[in-house]
Protein backbone atom coordinates (compact mmCIF):
# COMPACT_ATOMS: atom_id res chain seq x y z
CA UNK A 1 0.00 0.00 0.00
CA UNK A 2 1.98 3.36 -0.97
CA UNK A 3 1.37 5.71 1.38
CA UNK A 4 0.60 9.85 -0.31
CA UNK A 5 3.09 12.31 0.40
CA UNK A 6 2.51 15.17 3.11
CA UNK A 7 1.24 17.78 1.11
CA UNK A 8 3.23 21.40 1.25
CA UNK A 9 2.16 24.53 0.44
CA UNK A 10 4.25 26.33 -1.95
CA UNK A 11 3.76 29.94 -1.71
CA UNK A 12 4.07 31.22 -5.00
CA UNK A 13 1.64 28.61 -6.67
CA UNK A 14 -0.85 28.22 -3.77
CA UNK A 15 -1.41 31.47 -2.06
CA UNK A 16 -4.73 31.58 -1.87
CA UNK A 17 -4.24 27.63 0.52
CA UNK A 18 -1.33 29.91 2.68
CA UNK A 19 -3.73 32.92 3.23
CA UNK A 20 -6.60 30.28 4.03
CA UNK A 21 -4.10 28.26 6.80
CA UNK A 22 -3.42 31.82 8.83
CA UNK A 23 -4.76 32.37 12.10
CA UNK A 24 -6.07 28.91 12.44
CA UNK A 25 -4.74 27.56 15.25
CA UNK A 26 -6.01 29.74 17.39
CA UNK A 27 -9.58 30.11 15.75
CA UNK A 28 -9.60 26.46 15.86
CA UNK A 29 -8.98 26.65 20.13
CA UNK A 30 -12.01 29.15 20.45
CA UNK A 31 -14.46 26.77 17.89
CA UNK A 32 -13.42 23.77 20.61
CA UNK A 33 -14.62 25.61 23.25
CA UNK A 34 -17.99 27.00 21.47
CA UNK A 35 -18.67 23.02 20.66
CA UNK A 36 -17.76 22.09 24.40
CA UNK A 37 -21.15 24.61 25.13
CA UNK A 38 -23.30 23.19 22.33
CA UNK A 39 -22.38 19.32 23.29
CA UNK A 40 -22.70 20.15 26.90
CA UNK A 41 -26.17 21.63 26.07
CA UNK A 42 -27.73 18.72 24.42
CA UNK A 43 -26.23 16.39 26.64
CA UNK A 44 -27.86 18.35 29.76
CA UNK A 45 -31.50 18.37 27.63
CA UNK A 46 -30.83 14.76 27.16
CA UNK A 47 -29.75 13.65 31.01
CA UNK A 48 -32.98 15.58 32.41
CA UNK A 49 -35.29 14.44 30.16
CA UNK A 50 -34.40 11.10 31.26
CA UNK A 51 -34.54 12.36 35.09
CA UNK A 52 -37.90 13.87 34.26
CA UNK A 53 -39.07 10.57 32.49
CA UNK A 54 -37.73 7.96 35.24
CA UNK A 55 -40.97 8.12 37.17
CA UNK A 56 -43.16 7.55 33.93
CA UNK A 57 -41.54 4.46 33.24
CA UNK A 58 -41.21 3.20 36.45
CA UNK A 59 -37.56 4.07 36.42
CA UNK A 60 -36.50 2.75 32.56
CA UNK A 61 -35.22 5.73 31.90
CA UNK A 62 -33.01 5.50 35.11
CA UNK A 63 -31.68 2.70 33.79
CA UNK A 64 -30.31 4.32 30.33
CA UNK A 65 -29.08 6.79 32.02
CA UNK A 66 -27.03 4.41 34.07
CA UNK A 67 -25.93 2.82 31.31
CA UNK A 68 -25.39 5.78 28.74
CA UNK A 69 -23.34 7.97 31.08
CA UNK A 70 -20.21 5.80 30.43
CA UNK A 71 -20.47 5.80 26.98
CA UNK A 72 -21.42 9.65 26.79
CA UNK A 73 -18.07 10.30 24.82
CA UNK A 74 -19.46 8.54 22.09
CA UNK A 75 -21.76 11.98 21.89
CA UNK A 76 -18.57 13.76 20.95
CA UNK A 77 -17.08 11.59 18.34
CA UNK A 78 -20.26 10.88 16.71
CA UNK A 79 -21.07 14.80 16.57
CA UNK A 80 -17.85 15.39 15.15
CA UNK A 81 -18.62 12.72 12.14
CA UNK A 82 -21.62 14.21 11.25
CA UNK A 83 -20.57 17.94 11.06
CA UNK A 84 -17.57 17.64 9.38
CA UNK A 85 -18.27 14.40 7.56
CA UNK A 86 -21.71 16.25 6.24
CA UNK A 87 -22.48 19.35 4.19
CA UNK A 88 -21.57 21.99 5.89
CA UNK A 89 -17.80 20.21 6.61
CA UNK A 90 -17.48 21.86 10.04
CA UNK A 91 -19.03 21.70 13.72
CA UNK A 92 -21.06 24.78 14.74
CA UNK A 93 -17.97 25.63 16.51
CA UNK A 94 -16.03 25.71 13.50
CA UNK A 95 -18.89 27.68 11.68
CA UNK A 96 -19.38 30.21 14.10
CA UNK A 97 -15.16 30.74 13.93
CA UNK A 98 -14.89 30.70 9.73
CA UNK A 99 -13.61 27.44 9.72
CA UNK A 100 -14.44 24.25 7.75
CA UNK A 101 -12.44 20.99 7.29
CA UNK A 102 -11.84 19.60 3.90
CA UNK A 103 -9.21 17.26 1.87
CA UNK A 104 -5.85 18.61 0.92
CA UNK A 105 -5.52 17.04 -1.87
CA UNK A 106 -8.77 17.76 -3.83
CA UNK A 107 -10.69 20.35 -1.18
CA UNK A 108 -13.18 18.28 -1.54
CA UNK A 109 -15.09 17.26 1.65
CA UNK A 110 -14.02 14.50 3.91
CA UNK A 111 -15.73 10.88 4.86
CA UNK A 112 -17.87 10.44 8.13
CA UNK A 113 -15.26 7.76 9.30
CA UNK A 114 -12.05 10.23 8.48
CA UNK A 115 -13.66 12.93 10.84
CA UNK A 116 -14.86 10.18 13.65
CA UNK A 117 -11.29 8.54 13.58
CA UNK A 118 -10.37 12.22 13.26
CA UNK A 119 -12.26 13.13 17.01
CA UNK A 120 -11.13 10.59 18.47
CA UNK A 121 -7.57 10.64 17.72
CA UNK A 122 -8.35 14.34 19.52
CA UNK A 123 -10.37 13.05 22.60
CA UNK A 124 -6.60 10.46 22.94
CA UNK A 125 -4.25 12.96 22.84
CA UNK A 126 -6.38 15.45 24.86
CA UNK A 127 -6.31 13.25 28.12
CA UNK A 128 -2.91 12.51 28.08
CA UNK A 129 -1.00 15.90 27.94
CA UNK A 130 2.14 15.01 26.36
CA UNK A 131 0.42 13.44 23.24
CA UNK A 132 -2.00 16.75 22.84
CA UNK A 133 1.38 18.97 23.23
CA UNK A 134 3.16 17.18 20.25
CA UNK A 135 0.00 17.20 18.10
CA UNK A 136 -0.15 21.16 18.74
CA UNK A 137 3.27 21.64 18.89
CA UNK A 138 3.65 20.07 15.07
CA UNK A 139 0.99 22.66 13.73
CA UNK A 140 2.87 25.27 15.08
CA UNK A 141 6.01 23.87 13.34
CA UNK A 142 4.15 23.75 9.68
CA UNK A 143 3.08 26.40 7.51
CA UNK A 144 -0.26 24.60 6.74
CA UNK A 145 -1.11 24.66 10.09
CA UNK A 146 -1.79 20.90 10.22
CA UNK A 147 -2.07 18.82 13.73
CA UNK A 148 -0.90 15.04 13.86
CA UNK A 149 -4.35 14.19 13.41
CA UNK A 150 -4.87 16.19 10.57
CA UNK A 151 -1.90 14.68 9.00
CA UNK A 152 -3.06 11.52 9.91
CA UNK A 153 -6.58 11.38 8.73
CA UNK A 154 -5.56 13.41 5.89
CA UNK A 155 -7.18 16.24 6.62
CA UNK A 156 -7.10 20.12 6.46
CA UNK A 157 -8.82 22.70 8.44
CA UNK A 158 -9.05 26.06 6.26
CA UNK A 159 -10.58 29.49 6.39
CA UNK A 160 -13.36 30.42 4.05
Amino acid sequence: MASRPVPTINPTVYAVERYATEGVISRRFWAYLIDLVVISFWFLLVCLALVVLGPLTLGLTWVVLAVGLPIAGLTFVIYNAITIGGSAQATVGMRAMGLRVVDPHTAAPVSMLAAAVHALLFYVAVSTFLLWAGDVLIGFARDDRRFARDLLTGMMVIRI
